[in-house]
């Protein structure tokens, strides 16, 4: 299957950009990571940038096609958690670097993702949410135990609070792994940070992406700036990659 691809990184309101997005191609299929420091500790930047480096790594080492994509992904990610739990071990737990991530990749008709954290993966067809990821936070879990409602979830005073995320402590951390997803021409897989999903509801995320005679990459640029826009003074860093599948 053929791609359309774009990526995007915005630093929003905030004096630098802890976000990182790679998206690679081949003949054999796609690999996309993002990963977003996680605020409070320090070394943010370098815990996205060792985490994306370390993931991108592995998927050019390893014989394409992948014949396990999704022990491929849990082999990966593990490997990045294992990296920074590494590079911080000098510090107090409490201060070690740490990062939210996803991956996503495509082989044939088909797509797998891993996550940790709150980074997001979508699938969307028809301009409708057909699945997306499930957040490692305490957030969703009241949304998951209908103690909320998914419309409150943005104003939600710990939306920000991730329960699982690379680094930090050795013990891998809670990752969950995607099914086979089938692709069919037309369906847009987004992977994105919480700075873009936390300010725009799901539908419109969507919508946004649904207009098939707009290009991709015109389409995510207008949602990512309307969700700095929505971040106000104290919009996130916002960066997303967006696949729009073809044939």
């Amino acid at each position: 299957m053929r791609f359309e691809k774009s990526e995007i990184s915005l630093v929003g309101a905030r004096d630098s950009n802890q976000d990182r997005v790679v998206s690679l191609q081949s003949e054999h299929g796609t690999f996309v990571v993002v990963c977003d420091g996680v605020g409070g500790h320090r070394g943010g930047e370098q815990a996205a940038e060792i985490a994306v480096r370390t993931l991108c790594e592995r998927y050019l080492s390893v014989e394409q096609p992948l014949i396990d994509p999704l022990g491929f992904l849990h082999l990966a990610m593990g490997a990045a958690h294992e990296q920074l739990v590494r590079f911080g071990a000098a510090s107090p737990v409490e201060e070690r670097p740490r990062a939210t991530s996803a991956a996503l990749l495509t082989v044939a008709d088909s797509a797998y993702w891993a996550h940790v954290g709150d980074t997001r993966v979508y699938h969307l067809r028809n301009g409708a949410v057909l699945t997306r990821t499930r957040d490692h936070s305490h957030v969703e879990f009241l949304l998951r135990e209908g103690r909320i409602a998914q419309s409150q979830i943005q104003g939600h005073p710990m939306r920000n609070f991730v329960e699982s995320c690379l680094g930090g402590e050795s013990l891998l951390p809670e990752m969950t792994l995607s099914h086979r997803n089938v692709l069919r021409a037309g369906d847009v897989l987004l992977v994105c940070t919480d700075g873009l999903w936390g300010n725009i509801a799901e539908e419109q995320i969507a919508l946004s992406l649904s207009a098939p005679d707009q290009k991709l990459s015109d389409l995510l640029y207008r949602l990512a700036q309307r969700a700095v826009e929505a971040g106000g003074s104290i919009a996130d860093n916002t960066s997303a990659v967006a696949l729009r599948c073809q044939d």
